[in-house]
């Protein structure tokens, strides 16, 4: 049960039957009403703006409109207790105690079900995400933007959408040449016991070259490395593959599988970049000019030339951008291009990228693409994942393991666990730098949100334990006519908000708002559990080893949310810590 989606229609109706009945005026369009969460200072459960709305088209003030609807509402509704009006119109419902029993019976009946909307209309969603060079494993920089990418799929499919997860590998241009000559000079170092050419600033040192140069070798008997030329292109793909099995390793530790892996190499073999730069002159969005010396760069060192342009410039970029380089190839934009038109050739309704914070200046270019290829607007949307800091003892931290001249996403992992890695990397919204502070992530206190979640857990599956019940059993109660305090109804108002946390966090692609929401509830209930130290009556087990059905029920309320919020995070849910 949606309470805020379902007062809303209420209202709705309200609204047309009063204007059917000539005593309100009504706009043409109803949607800027809503139904909302109430500031906490106010002493009810939802409040609407509904007066406001109507204020303009009546000629009157909100406060003359939402007198005149008080009554209507209240007579509409018989699990109403009180309506009360605020300045400078809102309307402020507070329910009876019975309606919590309501609430109750449809959320237990929901189980895992409750917050997902019924009524949206589902969706087909690529979200590609990390997209990393395959030139090494992933450090810490891809953590976050791996962890929004996932859980925005799982909170998206929790919401009965359609979704993909994709993996774009840039396995074609300079950066993979380097990358693949690499590992040539470790495989002569290990072979002929050369030294690697560590002062070459184009090579990749890192010590997992090494390994990736030993697994080449074993399982590559045939191959001659005497001549870089001459293998060049096998030995890209052998270390491409096995870059790729690190990365896929790292993700797998980080509890993330994606759906599908595209190659660019395939793009650009399948001749799609043509392909596409046809249909985008085929529409004029392509010509040949010169684009002019950037600002900040001096007009001795840039030198203006005929080149193959898209006009980003149509789709209010700063300026159009090079799709050939001076020597005709494509750029890697370009590439991209295609690899976005392949996307949308697989028929997809919305394309969510997830990019790095050194990636923000390219979105307009790209989004500009699609539009001018797809002919709509916000087909792609892109979120920024901001930087994060390593902290430790209140000062900037760097482990001990590396791999190259960067922190693994494997060193972070054994250092805190995969639960502790993604539930702190979401804890804040994704488009402002997140501290990721050690210490705090390892207290088992408030302190640490993630602690603080699963104990919540833990807690109300030692009372389960305790009276001879699992969590995980259904609830079956004949009659919810329980008599809730003022304090356990907090909480039930507190687990009504769970399926407005959804829809929001769903419609504004901001998976973030769970966990803050899980801290919350977890919050507003151990404040609960502790209350029961100092007074027995209001301990869930009895002296005689026995819980009573209303606070069962309200158990399993607070653990089914737990449980759900915890399954979109991909973060464990301990019934014993």
């Amino acid at each position: 049960m949606n309470i805020f989606d379902l007062y809303l229609e209420k209202i709705i109706k309200i609204v047309k039957e009063a204007n059917q009945n000539k005593t309100i005026e009504i706009p043409e369009m109803l949607n800027g009403i809503n139904v909302d969460i109430p500031p906490t200072q106010f002493n009810c459960d939802i409040s609407t703006n509904v007066a406001m709305v109507l204020a303009k088209p009546n000629k009157k003030s909100p406060i003359d409109i939402a007198k005149h609807l008080v009554d209507l509402i209240k007579k509409s509704d018989d699990q109403i207790e009180d309506i009360s009006i605020a300045k400078p119109g809102f309307i402020n419902i507070k329910f009876k105690k019975s309606f919590w029993n309501i609430f109750l019976k449809e959320l237990i009946f929901e189980g895992k079900n409750f917050g997902t909307n019924k009524k949206i209309t589902k969706k087909k969603y690529l979200i590609e995400f990390v997209s990393a060079n395959p030139t090494g494993p992933l450090h810490v920089g891809h953590c976050r933007g791996a962890i929004l990418g996932d859980v925005l799929s799982n909170l998206l499919l929790f919401n009965n959408h359609n979704v993909s997860k994709e993996y774009y590998v840039n396995d074609y241009g300079n950066q993979i040449l380097h990358f693949s000559k690499s590992v040539y000079f470790r495989i002569r170092e290990i072979v002929y016991n050369e030294t690697f050419p560590i002062n070459n600033s184009d090579l990749y040192p890192g010590d997992y070259v090494i390994d990736i140069a030993k697994n080449i070798i074993k399982n590559n008997k045939d191959l001659d490395f005497d001549n870089f030329e001459k293998i060049s292109s096998k030995l890209t793909k052998l270390s491409v593959e096995e870059s790729l099995k690190l990365i896929r390793f790292n993700l797998k530790n980080l509890g993330i599988i994606h759906d599908k892996f595209i190659r660019e190499t395939d793009i650009v073999n399948n001749k799609e970049v043509e392909k596409t730069i046809s249909k985008l002159k085929k529409n004029n969005f392509v010509y040949e000019g010169k684009i002019k010396a950037p600002e900040n760069e001096k007009t001795s060192h840039w030198t203006e030339r005929d080149q193959l342009l898209f006009k980003s410039t149509d789709f209010g970029d700063d300026k159009d951008r090079a799709l050939q380089k001076a020597d005709k190839s494509w750029t890697y934009f370009a590439s991209d291009v295609a690899y976005h038109n392949n996307k949308l050739e697989r028929k997809y309704d919305i394309l969510i990228n997830i990019l790095g914070a050194d990636h923000a200046g390219y979105i307009k270019r790209i989004t500009s693409v699609v539009e001018a290829i797809s002919g709509k607007k916000n087909k792609l949307i892109c979120k920024v994942s901001q930087l994060v800091k390593l902290i430790k003892d209140n000062k900037p931290f760097k482990m001990s393991k590396r791999k190259g001249d960067y922190i693994t996403i494997e060193d972070l992992i054994d250092e805190v666990g995969k639960d502790a890695t993604r539930f702190i990397m979401l804890n804040r919204s994704s488009d402002v730098e997140l501290d990721f502070d050690f210490t705090k992530v390892k207290e088992k206190s408030r302190e640490n949100p993630l602690y603080y979640v699963q104990y919540c857990y833990t807690r109300i599956s030692s009372v389960f334990r305790n009276v001879g019940k699992k969590i995980s059993d259904d609830i079956k109660i004949k009659d919810y006519k329980f008599n809730y305090t003022d304090k356990e109804i907090k909480i039930l108002k507190k687990i009504s908000e769970w399926p407005r946390c959804i829809e929001i966090a769903s419609s504004k692609l901001e998976p973030h708002r769970i966990p803050v929401y899980l801290y919350e509830l977890a919050s507003e209930f151990h404040s609960y559990w502790n209350m029961g130290k100092e007074d027995e009556t209001k301990r869930f087990i009895t002296s005689d080893k026995k819980i009573s059905d209303e606070k069962l029920v309200f158990l399993k309320a607070v653990s089914n949310v737990i449980k759900s919020g915890m399954k979109i995070l991909n973060v464990e849910t301990p019934e014993k810590m």
